[in-house]
């Protein structure tokens, strides 16, 4: 009994050792451990996780590595040719034997499915030794006290035998030393991850190139390394800002492999056995998926000797297959019948004598050849590398060996060029063999006496025009130049905004980078960016040269900003003017423009009953506020969702000021032959007339507002079954009883029907045709806010008929697009009517309309607004 009592502790202690060590040591397992089915390793920063799992609809099961959060991606399978068809709950386990190898063992551990089969002496002692998994995905076999994920002294490696799956930082290629070939393989089908028939390797050569192959068949290669990248993949895969690619060759290695340039990205490349592709997936965390970013072969061209020996592939070319400058098909007749197999020879070819009359032609942007057949010398001259071929009849062609920056090496090609390739963005050069008796060696036919007499003159005819142009653009530029400089010296005191310097908001968006772009309209871009000095987030309106709003519109809008301060408004905070450069800063608005919730069938459903009511009272409080509240009365004149801003809150503001216009504390209203705005939300007597008041706004208002009801455009015939836009669809619906139609199905959960039917009546009202019929601001917020009774709306301004001689008519709806137009005429009427108040203006309106309309009538054919 004394005995006994000892050796039960020690079984204890040993039990809470085990237990204590699982619990603490997740990601790994030692000769003390076994991971059971059902149970599972994850990685230290919990990215990888590694266990048990069944493929689909299969019932045999594997051991396998998958990302953790991340669905439906296994990357590592170890037993992917060995499964476990004996499933018998906790009969089956992976161990590390006495050996020091990994082992899959089932039925109470009677039976050896699987085994890392390592022999080496190192092994004879495992207690020093145990299995990680690694935050790379790397499962591997190390010394205990190797902390090191990167080393090279990994007595075993789950990236030396990888599947169908290459991760960041794992090699795809050959270990020379060892023999060890590290390829992609396919999964046999997605239920069964056994050796499928597609792989994807480097294939040895003195220029290695990586290939695709389908069983022995070649389906794409990517053509030799450059230095650069592979000279058969297009600059933008070459230049990506996902991956950095990296080919390694020497006498101990030749590998591939890439790394990720944002390590919170996640992006690897695959082979589907199903379309029979290498596909590169980005993971996109807001869509909760995997996203196709690089699929090869990714067209015709990319199948491999698509067109036979000389036969250049040019994609979207008809026909694609295209003999090379100097080469004509080898079989005229199967070529013309597309059957481009038996490829090009070179012209004159049979009285070819290699040595007598020979040279080379170069070519340029070209996929280099199948490289099975080449000689390469790194540290050769290409003068000496042409030698070299001259030396050879069997060379048909040389190149440099690496591109970057002024060329090195030679490589040189023997035999027949085969798997050639356009590739026009990529400055590659080849040189191939020809008889310099039909060739210019410069790469062209010679006699091209003709060509060149119509070429230059077209030279000449081109250069005389870009001169034109520059001065022409020079003149506009100094122009813009002239004012700019008149604004920064004279209006400065007129701005009250500070200026930013040209070097700051360079360091704040990151030189403009395209990652920083929140958006382009026909200004020119807008950017976000973070000042260094405090970290405000800010927003860059930076005009282009080809700005619609020109110097005028931007000093307008500098001067409008700096004097405008309301909760509803756009807060400007200052701008840079510099050089040919010109930019507002604004505040950062996160949720950007109402637009792009309102009509994005996604988004708008964020968009419930209360956010878009009090957007509309908050368009409405900054109009009041424009119209009688600031020191200046601003007609804005371009009231539209891309115009209204929503902060983190959703709530709205009113931004874009470069074609509002000032008006006298008593002036309501004002002339101009420059009609400017969007169609679909100017008022008819602006468009037609180019008469513009506060009502013009009232009027963009109500298709605003009709708009954030309905989630609808205003665009051309939104509704074509009854030949309406938005606007005359609310009309027709009004005029049934059946406006609650209108109503946004998304709201159906949330809105309040009084509240929504109440401002589809506000919006009616505010889009009446006479200026005189339409509420004010003040009136409209009024009447949105409370429950008072109100009018019957007249039939709105949406719609001009003409009628012919015999009483025809046809429509055309004001709605066509949203562009802002600018037709310039003249400038708008500064000064208020000295002999008629506005008072007595306001009585007479009516008359005068009427009578406008009639004179209108006589001059464009009897023009008159209906329904």
């Amino acid at each position: 009994m004394t005995n006994i009592l000892p050796m039960i502790l020690f079984v204890i202690l040993s039990l809470l050792l085990f237990f204590f060590q699982l619990s603490t040591s997740i990601d790994t397992i030692t000769q003390f451990q076994s991971l059971h089915d059902g149970n599972t390793l994850v990685s230290n920063d919990g990215t990888f996780e590694l266990g048990f799992f069944t493929p689909g609809s299969s019932t045999n099961r594997y051991v396998g590595i998958w990302y953790k959060n991340m669905p439906n991606r296994i990357v590592w399978v170890a037993n992917r040719d060995d499964p476990i068809k004996d499933n018998t709950s906790n009969s089956t386990m992976l161990i590390m034997s006495n050996d020091g190898n990994l082992e899959i063992l089932t039925n109470n551990n009677q039976t050896l499915v699987w085994s890392t089969n390592i022999t080496t002496q190192s092994l004879s002692t495992t207690s020093s030794h145990v299995a990680q998994l690694l935050d790379n995905g790397n499962f591997v076999i190390k010394a205990n006290n190797n902390t090191d994920q990167q080393s090279n002294n990994f007595l075993w490696q789950g990236f030396d035998f990888p599947c169908d799956t290459l991760l960041p930082d794992m090699k795809l290629g050959w270990d020379l030393k060892t023999g060890l070939n590290r390829q992609l393989t396919s999964w046999k089908s997605w239920d069964d991850p056994s050796s499928g028939d597609l792989t994807w390797g480097i294939v040895l050569s003195s220029n290695p190139e990586v290939v695709l192959k389908k069983g022995s068949v070649e389906i794409h290669r990517t053509g030799p390394w450059n230095g650069v990248g592979f000279s058969g993949a297009p600059v933008e895969i070459v230049t990506s800002i996902v991956v950095i690619t990296t080919s390694v060759n020497n006498s101990n290695e030749v590998y591939y492999i890439y790394s990720l340039v944002n390590k919170s990205n996640v992006s690897i490349t695959y082979l589907n056995q199903t379309t029979s592709h290498r596909e590169r997936v980005n993971w996109i965390p807001e869509d909760d998926t995997w996203s196709v970013i690089e699929s090869l072969p990714k067209d015709d061209c990319d199948v491999y000797n698509r067109c036979g020996p000389y036969g250049n592939c040019v994609h979207n070319e008809s026909p694609i297959c295209q003999c090379l400058d100097g080469f004509e098909p080898k079989s005229p007749k199967n070529w013309d019948a597309s059957n481009w197999t038996q490829g090009c020879v070179r012209k004159g070819d049979e009285d070819w004598r290699c040595g007598v009359n020979d040279s080379f032609v170069r070519f340029y942007g070209l996929k280099l050849p199948d490289t099975s057949h080449t000689w390469v010398d790194a540290n050769m001259t290409l003068e000496n590398c042409k030698n070299k071929c001259l030396e050879d009849c069997s060379c048909m062609a040389y190149s440099n060996l690496d591109v970057a920056g002024d060329g090195s090496g030679c490589s040189i090609w023997f035999g027949d060029l085969i798997d050639l390739k356009q590739i026009s963005s990529f400055q590659q050069y080849l040189y191939i063999r020809m008889d310099a008796s039909t060739v210019d060696v410069s790469g062209g036919k010679k006699n091209h006496t003709l060509a060149i007499a119509v070429t230059i003159p077209l030279i000449i005819i081109l250069l005389l025009v870009i001169i034109v142009f520059y001065v022409y653009k020079r003149k506009r530029k100094q122009r813009e130049m002239n004012t700019l400089t008149e604004i920064k010296y004279e209006d400065q005191q007129d701005f009250e905004l500070p200026l930013f310097n040209i070097s700051t908001m360079i360091s704040a968006t990151n030189d403009f980078s395209n990652y920083n772009k929140l958006g382009e309209g026909g200004f020119g871009p807008v950017y976000k960016g973070t000042l260094a000095t405090d970290g405000q987030e800010i927003a860059v309106k930076r005009l282009s040269g080809s700005s619609k709003q020109g110097s005028k519109e931007f000093k307008n809008e500098v001067i409008l900003c700096a004097k405008l301060q309301h909760r509803n408004l756009v807060k400007v905070l200052g701008c840079c003017i510099q050089g040919e450069e010109r930019m507002l800063i604004y505040e950062y608005m996160p949720n950007k423009s109402l637009d792009s919730f309102l009509f994005d069938p996604a988004q708008k459903k964020l968009l419930d009953w209360f956010k878009r009511f009090n957007i509309i009272c908050g368009v409405a409080r900054g109009l009041i506020y424009l119209h009688q509240d600031s020191r200046l009365r601003i007609i804005h004149r371009d009231l539209k969702p891309s115009n209204i801003l929503l902060d983190n809150d959703m709530n709205a503001k009113i931004s874009d000021f470069g074609l509002a216009k000032i008006c006298g504390d008593d002036q309501v209203e004002g002339n101009t032959k420059r009609v400017v705005g969007t169609h679909g939300y100017m008022a008819p007597e602006y468009a037609i007339d180019g008469l513009f008041s506060t009502k013009s706004d009232v009027f963009s208002f109500g298709v605003l507002l009709l708009e954030i009801v309905s989630g609808q455009k205003n665009k051309g015939l939104t509704f074509p079954s009854n030949n309406h836009n938005l606007v005359g669809h609310a009309w027709r619906l009004w005029k049934e009883g059946n406006s609650e139609e209108l109503i946004d199905d998304c709201l159906r959960d949330s809105y309040i029907p009084s509240e929504a039917l109440r401002c589809i009546q506000v919006g009616l009202l505010c889009l009446q045709l006479h200026p005189n019929d339409r509420p004010n601001m003040t009136y409209v917020l009024a009447m949105l806010t409370n429950e008072s009774v109100l009018a019957q709306p007249k039939e709105p301004g949406f719609i001009m008929q003409r009628v012919s001689n015999e009483g025809e008519s046809t429509t055309k709806s004001f709605s066509i697009n949203e562009v802002t137009i600018s037709l310039i005429g003249g400038e708008c009427a500064e000064k208020k009517n000295k002999e008629v108040g506005y008072r007595e203006r306001e009585n007479k309106e009516s008359d005068w309309v009427e009578k406008k309309e009639a004179r209108e009538r006589r001059r464009k054919g009897h023009v008159q607004f209906n329904v």
